[in-house]
């Protein structure tokens, strides 16, 4: 028995023998909101795609809202997290450095991407590998920088006070409508804080958390005992504070400017226990916390991660003293 084979004839040109060639990307597929430049796709989503205007306008303005809701309804909108900022709100970002040279131009360069009205806040913490240098660079150049969206202050410990006392330095001295806390380590996508801003512009929320441990959204896989630490933590936190959150430790707490005007003079923690107080504090005004699914990318030890086992027992102090005493 004999088997024939037919080869495959190229429709466009009529030759057997040839399979059809690849089509070149055409310029009609470009002018899908999907497939145009480089940054289309997430700058409609609300994204990090560049600091510039996509095919719908300037990100979080009303125009580009309404041009999107126009192109996908109302719902969608909301899913995507586009949305529409007042054209004078300005958003703090808090920073708090220590030691971090490898990481602080590239974490600088992705908050300046954030399509949104920024004030950046870098707290410096005393650090000894050459980041203190770095920032005094990046200081002086950031006077050039002819850039609306972005404003930059840089402030140095005179000795190392720790994360919490960075973080209460960089309250202290933001003046945006909301201010949320950014680490310099890479662990937290920047990308991400659009959509965490959503229910305070709104109106809906005074503080959002950003949740490691909700959704799909991606986890790098790491240390068992430090997922379990952190469990643990959390429940006992939301036994003191009757919350239920999934994550107590997440660095991504964003506050409305009242909240901190509220709180922000009676923070006294300087390490790692600034978690826990400012959970405490919070709950405890009864304000009201969104908690809300973000990536997190975590580094080991070796690549520089800081929080060790007594912080861990800080952050047990932490939750009892402010679970019953403000």
């Amino acid at each position: 028995m004999t088997t024939s084979h037919t080869n495959p004839v190229d429709p466009g040109t009529g030759i057997p023998g040839h399979a059809a060639p690849l089509v070149p990307p055409s310029t009609e597929a470009k002018t899908a909101p999907w497939s145009g430049e480089p940054g289309q796709v997430t700058m409609l989503l609300g994204g990090s795609g560049g600091p510039g205007p996509d095919i719908h306008g300037t990100p979080y303005t009303p125009d580009w809202y309404h041009s999107l809701k126009a192109l996908l309804g109302e719902g969608p909108c909301r899913q995507l997290g586009i949305y529409a900022v007042p054209a004078d709100y300005v958003l703090s970002i808090v920073i708090p450095v220590y030691n971090e040279k490898d990481t602080i131009h590239h974490i600088l360069k992705r908050v300046r991407e954030v399509p949104l009205r920024k004030e950046i806040v870098i707290v410096e913490d005393f650090s000894r590998d050459g980041t203190r240098e770095i920032l005094q660079q990046i200081e002086a150049e950031s006077k050039t920088w002819n850039d609306p969206n972005n404003t930059l202050a840089v402030y140095y410990h005179a000795k190392n006070r720790g994360k919490g006392a960075a973080v209460r330095t960089g309250f202290e001295k933001a003046t945006g409508n909301a201010v949320i806390i950014q680490d310099a380590d890479l662990e937290y996508d920047p990308a991400e804080i659009p959509r965490l801003l959503q229910p305070i512009v709104e109106g809906q929320a005074d503080a959002v958390f950003g949740s490691r441990f909700l959704g799909d959204q991606p986890h790098r896989v790491l240390y068992f005992w430090h997922y379990l630490a952190n469990k643990t933590l959390t429940t006992l936190s939301n036994c003191f504070t009757n919350l239920n959150l999934t994550d107590m430790e997440t660095c991504y707490k964003l506050f409305d400017r009242k909240v901190l005007q509220d709180i922000g003079p009676k923070l006294a923690q300087d390490r790692f226990g600034i978690e826990p107080e400012l959970t405490a504090r919070v709950a405890r005004r009864r304000y009201r916390i969104f908690e809300m699914a973000i990536s997190y990318h975590g580094r080991t030890y070796e690549q520089g991660k800081k929080i060790g086992l007594k912080d861990g027992f800080q952050a047990l102090w932490c939750i009892v003293r402010y679970g019953l005493f403000d």
